[in-house]
C-alpha cells in the first residue's frame, strides 16, 4: 500500500482546504472531520489484513505492490486513534494483534505500536505474492519470517539495519530480484561485520542502490563487501558517516560503476583526510576519479570536500548533471570554482560555504558559474552574499536555462529585474539578498512574466526596512502574478521594522 493513498496519513484534506475555508470551519467541526478521516484511514488497513486471512468478499492484499507499515505506526500511534476506532479496528480475529506496553504509571498500560505493526504485518505478508516494496520498523524475527513469502520483492526500506542479521541466505534464496535497499541507521559494535556478511550472502552483483539515512557505524569491512556488487551497484548514499568509517572511504576502490554519489560527514569535521591521512585521501580521490560513469556527486559537510570534488571536475571522461558541495571555505577552494567550468553539462548546482569578504573568490566564481550554460537549477547559499546587482546581472544572462535559482547578495535594487526577465523558463526566485526592492520595479517585472514561467513562486526574504511594501503593494504584487502566471508572491523584511538595527543586532 503507497504512502499516497487518499487515506492514509490521515488524508490530504489540510492540503486540499484552503485557509479561508478552514477559517470558518468550527474547532468541533475540524474535530470530527479529523475523527472521519482517521476513521478511514483504520478502515483502510483493517480491511487490508482481513483480506489476507480471507475475511472479505476481494483479496485486496493480493494485488498490493508496496507495503508501507511505517504508516501503519503512524496510524496507531495517532491521538484520534483511541475509543470508538481503535475498539473497531482490533475487533474479532484482528484482537490477537494488538500489543500493549507499559505506560507513565505502573498501573497504566499502552498501546505498543511497533509489535501490533509488526503482528499486523505478519499477517498481511502471508497474501502478498505481488509485493515488490517493504519499508517500516521491521523486527529481525519479522523480517526472517516474512521474506520466504515475498519471492518477487526488490526493494527494503527498514529503520534500523538489525533487522537484516541472518537474512542474507534467505534474500539470496527466495528473492531473486532484490536489489534496492535503504537503512535509516545501524549503530552497534558488530554492525559492520553484519552488514559486510549481508552484502557477501546475497547474489553478488545484485545490489543496484544503496542508502544509508542516518549514523551508523558500518566502515570499512562493509565498504570492501560492497566490491562483490561492483559491477551492479550504481547509486551510493551514505549520511552521516562515523570517524572511523571516514578513514576507510578507500575500501570503496571497487566501486566503480556508480552513477549517484552521496557522502555526509558525519564526525564534526574532526577528521582532516588530506592533511592527516594523505594517503588515504589520495587513495579515495583516485577512486573518485576511476567512476567514469558518475552523473550526480554530493557532498556535505567534509573538511576539504572541496579537495575531493575538484579532481573529479576535472576528469574529462566524467561529465556531471548534478553536483553539490555543502560545509566549504570559499577562500580556499579557488581551485574548486575554477574547475567548475570544465563541466558544462551540470544541470543542477547547489554549493553551501563561508562566503568570501575579500572578493577575489567571487571573481573566480561568477566566472565559471557564467560557463555553465545547461543550468536549471542553482542555488548558492552564503558563497553568494557579496554578490551584487551586476553578478546578479550578468549570471541571468549567461544561464537562459535556469528554472530555479536561490541566491543571496548585498544591497541588491531593482537593477537585476531586466536581466531576470530574460529567463524564459523560470519558476522559482528564491531572492535571500539584503534588498532594496520598489513595488514599480516588481510589477514590471511580473508583467514581463510569460507561458514558460507559469507557476513562477518569487519569494523576497531579506527587503531592507527603509524600502518596505506596504499591504496594499503586496498584494497587488500577488493579484498580478496570480493573473499573469497563475504564481505566487512570498515578502519579509531583513528584521522586524519596530526594532531598531542596533536592538536586532545586539539580541
Amino acid at each position: 500500500m503507497h504512502d499516497v493513498s487518499p487515506v492514509t496519513n490521515r488524508g490530504s484534506s489540510d492540503a486540499d482546504v484552503s485557509a479561508q475555508e478552514r477559517a470558518k470551519t468550527t474547532y468541533k467541526a475540524r474535530v470530527h472531520q479529523e475523527e472521519v478521516m482517521t476513521m478511514r484511514w483504520a478502515q483502510l488497513w483493517r480491511f487490508i489484513a482481513l483480506s489476507a486471512m480471507g475475511q472479505t468478499l476481494f483479496p485486496y492484499a493480493r494485488y498490493i505492490r508496496a507495503l508501507n507499515l511505517e504508516d501503519l505506526e503512524e496510524l496507531l500511534q495517532d491521538a484520534k486513534f483511541k475509543d470508538k476506532i481503535s475498539n473497531m479496528f482490533f475487533k474479532g480475529e484482528l484482537a490477537k494483534c494488538k500489543a500493549q506496553t507499559s505506560g507513565p504509571r505502573k498501573d497504566q498500560m499502552r498501546l505498543d505500536a511497533g509489535s501490533t505493526s509488526n503482528a499486523l504485518g505478519d499477517i498481511i505478508t502471508t497474501s502478498t505474492p505481488m509485493l515488490e516494496e517493504l519499508s517500516g520498523k521491521i523486527s529481525n524475527d519479522s523480517l526472517l519470517r516474512w521474506i520466504p513469502r515475498l519471492p518477487r520483492l526488490r526493494l527494503l526500506n527498514l529503520w534500523y539495519g538489525g533487522a537484516l542479521v541472518g537474512a542474507g541466505p534467505l534474500l539470496r534464496h527466495h528473492c531473486h530480484a532484490f536489489k534496492t535497499l535503504s537503512l535509516w541507521g545501524w549503530n552497534h559494535d558488530d554492525a559492520d561485520q553484519k552488514f559486510a556478511d549481508l552484502l557477501n550472502e546475497i547474489n553478488p552483483q545484485s545490489l543496484e542502490s544503496l542508502e544509508i539515512f542516518s549514523y551508523s557505524t558500518i566502515g570499512a569491512k562493509s565498504f570492501l563487501a560492497l566490491s562483490c556488487h561492483r559491477e551492479s551497484l550504481t547509486e551510493l548514499k551514505l549520511n552521516s558517516i562515523n570517524e572511523t568509517a571516514l578513514q576507510s572511504l578507500n575500501m570503496l576502490a571497487g566501486c566503480t560503476g556508480l552513477t549517484t554519489l552521496l557522502l555526509t560527514d558525519g564526525s564534526n569535521w574532526s577528521i582532516d583526510l588530506k592533511n592527516a591521512h594523505n594517503d588515504i585521501f589520495l587513495e579515495t580521490v583516485a577512486w573518485l576519479r576511476s567512476c567514469k560513469k558518475l552523473r550526480s556527486i554530493t557532498i556535505r559537510s567534509f573538511r576539504g570536500g572541496h579537495d575531493l570534488m575538484t579532481p573529479v571536475l576535472l576528469e574529462n571522461d566524467i561529465r556531471l548533471t548534478h553536483l553539490e558541495l555543502k560545509g566549504y571555505v570559499m577562500a580556499d577552494a579557488r581551485d574548486f570554482h575554477q574547475a567548475l567550468s570544465n563541466q558544462p553539462s551540470l544541470q543542477e548546482l547547489h554549493l553551501h560555504g563561508d562566503s568570501d569578504e575579500a572578493g577575489e573568490g567571487v571573481v573566480t566564481l561568477v566566472e565559471s558559474l557564467s560557463q555553465l550554460v545547461n543550468l536549471t537549477d542553482l542555488r548558492l547559499q552564503d558563497v553568494s552574499d557579496y554578490f551584487t546587482d551586476e553578478v546578479i546581472g550578468r549570471l541571468a544572462r549567461s544561464l537562459p536555462k535556469l528554472e530555479g535559482w536561490y541566491t543571496s547578495g548585498w544591497g541588491v535594487t531593482d537593477a537585476i529585474w531586466p536581466d531576470i526577465a530574460r529567463l524564459k523558463s523560470l519558476r522559482r526566485l528564491d531572492m535571500a539578498a539584503t534588498s532594496r526592492f520598489t513595488s514599480e520595479g516588481i510589477l514590471d517585472f511580473v508583467l514581463t512574466l510569460g507561458p514558460g514561467n507559469k507557476g513562477l513562486v518569487l519569494a523576497i526574504m531579506m527587503g531592507d526596512v527603509d524600502c518596505n511594501l506596504s499591504e496594499e503593494e503586496q498584494n497587488m504584487i500577488r493579484d498580478t502574478i496570480v493573473a499573469r502566471v497563475d504564481g505566487r508572491f512570498e515578502f519579509q523584511l531583513q528584521r522586524d521594522p519596530d526594532v531598531s538595527e542596533f536592538e536586532a543586532d545586539s539580541d
